[in-house]
């Protein structure tokens, strides 16, 4: 008996098929030629642009409004009159918290009002700059007379050695200043003292009553490292406006880059802006060079900065007098 035998299928493709095939990659290729030029007429003639699509927001969803976060201020102001409570938004920064206020409650604004002389300095109060100090004289030794001698050897005996005239001490009657200080520590010493300065002058009032006039300050980490910065780098400036005795008609502003370090030296100094010229300008750079170093960074520093450096825009204000 004979069977049939079995038939393989092929992997070729019929000619029908092929012509199946060859049909369906040219309508295809058709077809996207087809939207392809009618895109780019559309985009010559400007047909696109008249559409009204419609409106991808009434499609989307709104996300929520982010929560609002008060940004950490970034200008330092002298605080003379400490508050016991911080405000809720302060323009300015300090060693301590301050909350704004005046001495009536005419008006009631977001800014408290000040009579000062000058528009650029936030302070609250004129502040003179300290005087010129002057070496102490020295003042010899008086000798004791033959009788002064005889009494003190009398009332104690064997307290002078013979020989040697006897020194009496006399009270100073000019007093040396105090010294400026050249250093962080030596500024932080000398925080009581206000900055010196002139008030600023701007319109406002708010409620809040008292003896004289405050603005809106925080206390942060930076306050008191940074107050003494700028004791210690005003007070070197004034020494050397004092020494080169400059004119003190000019008035301008010289704004000064470095890089704050966290065991105080400074690096990447620039002048970034200066209305005086370059000889004031260079002064100005000049008194922050010798000032530092400045101390190590407190540990609270560190660990709000989080960084190897701190940027700081330091500005010097030129007023004639």
């Amino acid at each position: 008996m004979v069977r049939p035998r079995a038939e393989h299928g092929s992997l070729r493709l019929s000619r029908v098929e092929k012509k199946r095939l060859l049909a369906a990659l040219l309508l295809s290729l058709l077809a996207h030629l087809g939207a392809w030029g009618g895109y780019e007429a559309g985009k010559k003639s400007g047909l696109w642009e008249k559409l009204h699509w419609p409106d991808h927001k009434k499609l989307s969803v709104t996300p929520p409004k982010p929560v609002a976060q008060n940004a950490e201020p970034t200008i330092f102001i002298d605080v003379s009159q400490a508050a016991t409570e911080a405000p809720k938004n302060a323009k300015y920064y300090s060693d301590k918290n301050s909350r704004a206020a005046n001495p009536d409650d005419e008006k009631d604004s977001s800014q408290p009002k000040l009579n000062g002389h000058q528009r650029d300095i936030p302070k609250t109060e004129d502040t003179p700059k300290p005087a010129k100090t002057k070496p102490a004289a020295t003042q010899k030794p008086i000798e004791a007379k033959p009788e002064q001698t005889k009494a003190a050897q009398a009332l104690n005996p064997g307290a002078l050695q013979p020989g040697k005239p006897a020194e009496i001490e006399t009270p100073e009657q000019n007093p040396a200043p105090e010294p400026r200080p050249r250093t962080v520590r030596e500024a932080l010493a000398q925080q009581s003292k206000q900055l010196p300065g002139l008030q600023l002058q701007q319109d406002g009032g708010v409620r809040r009553r008292a003896l004289s006039s405050s603005l809106d300050a925080m206390a942060t980490p930076f306050g008191a490292y940074d107050r003494a910065i700028i004791e210690a780098i005003s007070q070197r400036w004034y020494d050397l406006l004092d020494r080169q005795q400059f004119a003190q008609n000019r008035t301008g502003k010289v704004t000064v880059y470095f890089h704050l370090n966290p065991d105080g030296s400074v690096t990447e100094m620039k002048i970034n802006e200066t209305t005086v010229g370059d000889l004031f300008a260079y002064l100005c750079r000049d008194a922050i060079e010798q000032a530092a170093p400045f101390g190590p960074w407190p540990s609270d520093m560190r660990r709000l900065v989080g960084a190897n450096f701190r940027e700081i825009a330091f500005t010097f204000y030129y007023i004639a007098d």
